[in-house]
């Protein structure tokens, strides 16, 4: 861990690594974290990502903004959603598309991370996007390459995952309007471990959202989440009571040591999302879930398919705000808001 030309750390997720993801004209270079950006950049790519949002619409689904760019996706841990939507979001803006598989990739074979990055670096490439278990992978990556390439967070370690936090803010935006100092949300399950949660909170919070819960048991809230401008429940009626938005989260048995829980069942019990606890939210509350979904576990099946479900507009927003994180680190934004016949 101290070798910092090696390896990632957690030592390099601090307030001196959010000065990297702006240019010094205050533009996105890199997309790390949702934490330290200010309420204007959120809403820029928010705003961004709904000049996107009727791609997927048209016949072609393609517009020629990041032709000629090669984007790669560098991923050190499984994904399918994530990757998927990052690759599909790359091609609709035109870019070359190369997938690294990890498993099968030099680096299981002894090579050095940094090696590995200066390796495909000498390909020529122009944004790296990266999934990886350690957090503080990403800002590492950050620091180590080249100038002129951008680097995407798209999950590290149990730290930031600052794109679906995005896609979820969208989501939101687009079922609930425009002022989040209305809203009340509620955020339930696995948050000690949830990098999601923490991308979501800080860029909540930044949005100046109404109220930001957290409702989960003892084991799995961090002791310092308060911090963060949250209210803690403990009780999961109590704290979707009233709500405008309530977010599942998935239990990330893969992080947890020792026995956080005493069963799936019993956290089901306690905390999984029915439609009859459901009816302490607000009537017209909506439901979401960044996946992949343990149906009986933190969400039954009648919630996640029902009426007030909008996990798969979610999946589908993604894209949108992945193209929009690419074009704004790539220095292409303003290109896609000129009027057609000005391009």
């Amino acid at each position: 861990m101290a070798n910092k030309a090696s390896k990632p750390t957690d030592a390099l997720i601090g307030h001196d690594a959010w000065n990297i993801q702006l240019d010094k004209n205050g533009n996105l270079k890199h997309f790390l974290t949702t934490e330290g950006l200010g309420s204007d950049m959120l809403t820029r790519i928010l705003d961004t990502a709904e000049s996107f949002a009727n791609v997927n619409e048209k016949s072609v689904k393609k517009v020629p903004l990041l032709r000629g760019k090669t984007i790669v996706n560098l991923f050190f841990e499984a994904s399918t959603r994530t990757r998927t939507t990052f690759e599909l979001a790359a091609k609709r803006l035109s870019a070359d598309v190369l997938n690294i598989n990890i498993s099968t990739s030099a680096t299981s074979k002894g090579e050095t991370l940094l090696d590995t990055l200066k390796n495909i670096q000498a390909m020529h490439c122009d944004m790296f996007v990266v999934r990886h278990s350690d957090s503080g992978a990403a800002h590492f990556i950050a620091n180590n390459v080249a100038p002129d390439i951008s680097v995407i967070n798209a999950g590290d370690g149990s730290h930031a995952h600052p794109t679906q936090a995005m896609l979820d803010m969208f989501t939101i935006r687009r079922r609930k309007g425009h002022d989040f100092g209305a809203l009340r949300v509620a955020i339930v399950g696995d948050v000690m471990h949830s990098r999601v949660a923490r991308s979501q909170i800080h860029a909540l919070n930044t949005l100046n959202t109404g109220e930001v819960r957290v409702i989960a048991p003892r084991t799995l809230i961090p002791v310092d989440i308060e911090d963060m401008g949250v209210n803690v429940f403990y009780d999961l009626q109590n704290g979707i009571a009233d709500a405008d938005v309530v977010i599942m989260l998935r239990l990330q048995k893969e992080r947890m040591q020792g026995a956080m829980l005493p069963s799936e069942q019993e956290f089901y019990h306690l905390y999984g999302m029915t439609e009859e606890r459901l009816q302490v939210a607000r009537p017209d509350a909506i439901v979401m879930h960044p996946g992949p979904i343990n149906r009986g576990v933190e969400i039954d099946s009648s919630v996640a398919d029902g009426p007030r479900s909008v996990i798969l507009d979610q999946v589908s927003y993604g894209i949108a705000v992945r193209m929009a994180v690419m074009t704004m680190t790539l220095g292409r934004e303003k290109e896609n808001r000129e009027p057609e016949d000005a391009r």
